[in-house]
């Protein structure tokens, strides 16, 4: 580290516009340790510890946890490893360009309708509030619920922003689970796949706060990808092979009966 030029932690708090506890935090979970300490026992920072920082700092920009910007980290040893980190980054950005697209589009529709008719419909000026409250990402998903679907959201979630945005975490986890599984060679009515089943209702369960009559309009809702966002039809569609015969086993399992729900479609 001769000739490099190093900061103290006060320094690259305040070049970085964070706080040195702030900074003191990402050392003890071990997320960006300080490439040297002076002989007084002071952190110092290279320049290659900046760049770590901006990948940590815009990670959380875009709603990381930090046990998820740990599991994202990449060292930043070879110009490859840097090209793939910016990738990161640039489909995070870009996906965060497209809810937000998607919402002032939304936004302008309704703007237009109001000038021209001269009435405003609060339903649909309160979806739009609810979707920016949602932090966006899954704007997609709640612009092709029916209306049953989209009161119950607003009623369950409008207050609870964060439960909802955990909700939709969570499905995507199990999606990425499910497909690992079924490459691992997992079957359904195995006890991974019946623990994933399991996982999988209890998630349905949440969201629908127990009450069964929107277990149809759930279904349909899966039946109906076309409009969905690209990357979740293809790794839904997946999940589907797997998934619904291994829920299917847990319902036996469980003593469920779906025939009513089957019969509302």
């Amino acid at each position: 580290m001769e000739g490099q030029h190093l900061l103290t932690i006060g320094e690259l708090a305040k070049k970085m516009d964070t706080t040195v506890r702030t900074l003191q935090y990402y050392d003890k979970e071990g997320l960006l340790k300080p490439s040297a300490k002076s002989q007084g026992g002071r952190r110092l920072y290279t320049e290659k510890d900046i760049i770590r920082l901006h990948q940590i700092l815009s990670m959380k920009y875009l709603g990381f946890t930090l046990d998820e910007i740990k599991n994202h980290l990449i060292s930043l040893d070879t110009p490859q490893q840097v090209i793939e980190v910016l990738e990161q980054q640039k489909e995070a950005v870009q996906k965060q360009i497209d809810n937000l697209t998607n919402a002032l589009s939304a936004i302008i529709a309704l703007q237009n309708e109001v000038r021209q008719m001269q009435q405003v419909d609060f339903g649909k000026y309160a979806d739009i509030i609810s979707l920016l409250r949602l932090k966006n990402e899954g704007y997609w998903i709640v612009k092709h619920f029916d209306n049953r679907l989209m009161t119950h959201l607003k009623e369950r979630f409008s207050n609870y922003p964060d439960l909802a945005h955990s909700l939709f975490e969570e499905w995507k986890n199990l999606c990425d689970e499910t497909i690992h599984l079924k490459n691992q060679g997992e079957i359904p009515e195995g006890e991974k796949g019946q623990e994933l089943a399991r996982k999988w209702w209890t998630m349905v369960m949440e969201f629908t706060g127990g009450d069964m009559s929107l277990i149809p309009a759930l279904l349909q809702f899966n039946q109906s990808k076309q409009n969905w966002d690209k990357e979740m039809r293809e790794k839904q569609s997946i999940v589907d092979e797997f998934i619904e015969p291994a829920i299917n086993f847990y319902f036996q399992n469980q003593g469920i009966k779906i025939s009513e729900m089957e019969e509302n479609l």
